[in-house]
């Protein structure tokens, strides 16, 4: 069990049937009343966050993440296949875990798969990801008063907007934390 008091960025913890890392905690003292904890909560199956505030002290079950580094194999019709690189186990992977994740995965990638009592929870791809730009419109210079971005398809079939100078062909390095361009390779 863990105390509320015991809070620390990044810690996981089960609440009411899910698991969720602290993103955010901040223990407040009134001058009147007891003490609390405000918290920010990221839940591990969806990435949704969450803000809650528990009385100093409060307790829950602590939850352990393992990490284990995974290769990327291949694709088939819903499924991933992995390998873990430690064993070499075999682990199969549907798209709804995976997520938006799926659209930055080239074969050999190397991912951080995270694990609860043996069962996979989620995947943390590499923050960086350089890929070909597979399929974009030309560019034309002078039609806003921004600097213009545009969409490009991407050779994993992910689309990201990119500035105007990327053509066809282009390596890109994006961010797959919030799918967006980061440079030219």
């Amino acid at each position: 069990m863990i105390s509320t008091n015991e809070f620390k960025n990044g810690g996981t913890i089960a609440m009411d049937g899910q698991l969720w890392v602290i993103v955010e905690f901040q223990h407040v003292k009134p001058g009147k009343g007891g003490a609390f904890v405000r918290t920010k909560l990221r839940r591990l199956r969806d990435n949704s966050v969450i803000e809650r505030t528990f009385r100093a002290g409060e307790k829950f079950e602590d939850a352990y993440i393992e990490k284990r580094n995974l290769q990327y194999l291949y694709r088939t019709a819903d499924t991933f296949h992995l390998m873990d690189t430690k064993n070499y186990e075999e682990v199969t992977v549907s798209t709804d875990l995976l997520g938006a994740v799926v659209g930055f995965l080239k074969e050999n990638a190397e991912l951080e798969g995270q694990f609860h009592n043996g069962q996979m929870i989620g995947i943390q791809p590499p923050i960086f990801v350089d890929l070909h730009v597979s399929s974009t419109e030309p560019g034309v210079r002078g039609d806003t008063s921004k600097p213009g971005m545009k969409p490009a398809t991407l050779e994993t079939g992910a689309t990201v907007q990119v500035p105007l100078f990327v053509e066809i062909g282009d390596m890109i390095r994006v961010d797959t934390r919030n799918s967006s361009y980061v440079s030219r390779v």
